[in-house]
């Protein structure tokens, strides 16, 4: 598959950096790093860099910090997170009429739109009337997406513009789902194509921020359309403004029915698409009670969320995609969701033979309710999981979401350490705007899964985010996401408190900073503060800078 056209060497040069750590697997002791135009050329010891430098070099001291590889965000949706970033903040919200408060404070005459509120945070979860968002907002249009943006609140206004009166997933409240949200959200997301880049813009800013150099971008129709993903994949086209930001890795979720069809799905954008999966939903989330159950819903008997696909459907998708030879793949969340993926699975192998399933390197997004025999079909036909450690972090462990939905089933979910000893492929995202995108703390959400049998070490996290995430978009450079001489320059500098080898077992820490150990360290992630990005280079161009790096 086709490459983006590199970014342009002119603005690329030589740089040193050097009395810091580098993490590498040339050289775990490494504290210095040359990087020439786009690519890694040497890593060593402080003492070597003091031999190599000269005066055509720009050298920066990075005074003790961490140079790292950078990280890859393996879904993620980058209109919708720019709006969210821009818009009403509702994740503090713990009440219907703080809710209400926040949309009444919000000036202007145009659309109200806010993201994050979690009705299982507050005290009394009775939601707001349609009408009381009229009052509110005094006649606007009123679109607010729960946190999982699988459902919304909206305003009676935006109810009738959108038509969603008559849609699967209207119940006559303010309160929408599937076909339904899916109609009020595209309603507030017809906008001028300058104001979608903006947007798009602002979200890949935030990640370069945050040390990010890559991100899967998901793109689907009822999302935000093939024009949204057309945007999305126009910041690869090597121009000025495209040079200062991560790298989009686009994916398209629309359903083949057979090789042509979609051989077709990817011709039609006239770019390089990743594959035609990701946010393909097969169900919904956890959240809005629309992930597919294979028994009820804990604080909702009789409810057992929605399947969007049948097995011969989505078989048909993921043998299309085989014999195509690209990726396919799905959004599942619930067991019964699960159930349908793996069908298909052994469906679409019985019909085009096990060997080109595997092949085609197809791919699971989220991936939640996981038990054995799924994780041993997963591993067999060499499924990656996409997943995202913070979903737990925040919705885990007693009390939270998943054990109000599901109790007793919310113990085994998230199986990351099963995954990974199974042998399953696993990358790591965000699903931002659901979760921030803050990949150290993704990691350490791996570190302090709410099951202790599922923790992974800090190491195992971090090529989840980083290595994990280029060959799960079956990148083409094998070298992507390490430091070593001839790898893409495409890394990150990171201010830390300390250096640490961090492993599920704290039995064996003691050994985390002896040399004989010869294991890359990584900054440790218990101090409660995350490490904080002082610069983040793609291909060797400064894609984020603090001003404390050169100062």
């Amino acid at each position: 598959m086709s490459q983006p056209e590199p970014l342009p060497a002119a603005r690329a040069k030589t740089v040193l950096y050097r009395n810091g750590s580098v993490y590498t697997a040339a050289d775990p002791f490494a504290t210095a790093m040359v990087v020439d135009g786009g690519t890694v050329a040497w890593v060593g010891s402080e003492q070597a860099a003091s031999s190599i430098a000269d005066s055509s070099m720009e050298i920066i001291d990075l005074r003790g910090a961490l140079v790292a590889p950078g990280f890859v965000d393996s879904h993620i949706h980058l209109t919708e997170t720019g709006i969210a970033l821009d818009s009403l903040q509702l994740g503090g919200i713990r009440s219907a009429k703080e809710l209400l408060d926040a949309v009444a404070g919000v000036p202007g005459t145009g659309p109200v739109l806010g993201h994050g509120w979690d009705e299982t945070t507050w005290a009394d979860d009775t939601l707001p009337t349609a009408e009381e968002l009229e009052r509110a907002s005094a006649g606007r249009h009123v679109y607010l997406s729960r946190v999982d943006v699988h459902s919304a609140l909206v305003s009676g206004s935006l109810a009738h513009a959108a038509g969603v009166r008559e849609l699967d997933g209207f119940d006559g409240g303010a309160r929408v789902r599937r076909a339904a949200h899916t109609a009020a959200r595209q309603a507030t997301r017809r906008l001028p194509h300058d104001e979608l880049r903006r947007h798009q813009g602002r979200a890949l800013s935030e990640a370069a921020a945050n040390g990010y150099v890559a991100v899967a971008e998901m793109g689907a129709p009822h999302i935000g359309g093939a024009e949204d993903l057309r945007l999305a994949a126009a910041w690869n086209n090597g121009g000025p403004e495209s040079a200062g930001v991560p790298e989009v890795l686009p994916y398209w979720g629309e359903l083949a029915a057979s090789e042509e069809h979609a051989r077709s799905l990817l011709g039609q954008f006239g770019f390089s698409v990743r594959g035609v999966a990701g946010d393909l939903n097969i169900d919904g989330s956890i959240g809005s009670r629309t992930a597919a159950l294979r028994s009820a819903y804990e604080d909702a008997p009789g409810e057992q969320g929605s399947l969007y696909l049948t097995v011969d459907e989505a078989a048909a998708h993921l043998a299309a995609c085989s014999l195509a030879g690209v990726q396919g793949g799905f959004h599942v969340i619930g067991d019964a969701g699960l159930d349908t993926a793996l069908a298909a699975l052994e469906l679409a192998a019985r019909e085009v033979g096990e060997q080109r399933v595997r092949a085609a390197g197809h791919r699971l997004e989220h991936v939640e309710m996981v038990d054995a025999a799924a994780v041993e079909t997963l591993a067999r036909y060499a499924v990656t999981v996409s997943a995202q450690p913070a979903f737990d972090a925040a919705w885990g462990g007693p009390g939270g979401l998943y054990e109000q939905r599901l109790e007793e089933r919310s113990r085994s979910m998230n199986p990351f350490a099963r995954l990974f000893a199974a042998g399953v492929p696993v990358c790591f995202g965000s699903d931002s705007p659901v979760t921030p995108l803050r990949p150290w703390s993704s990691v350490r959400a791996c570190l302090e899964h709410h099951n202790q049998d599922e923790r992974i070490s800090a190491r195992a996290a971090f090529l989840g985010h980083t290595r994990a995430g280029w060959r799960a978009a079956r990148y083409s450079d094998p070298m992507a996401g390490q430091l070593v001489p001839g790898a893409p320059a495409s890394f990150a500098v990171w201010e830390v408190e300390e250096l640490m080898v961090q492993v599920a077992d704290g039995r064996v820490q003691s050994w985390s900073t002896d040399p004989r150990a010869r294991t890359p360290l990584l900054p440790a992630l218990d101090t409660g503060t995350d490490p904080v990005c002082l610069q983040t280079v793609r291909n060797g161009i400064e894609i984020f800078a603090s001003p404390a790096l050169r100062s």
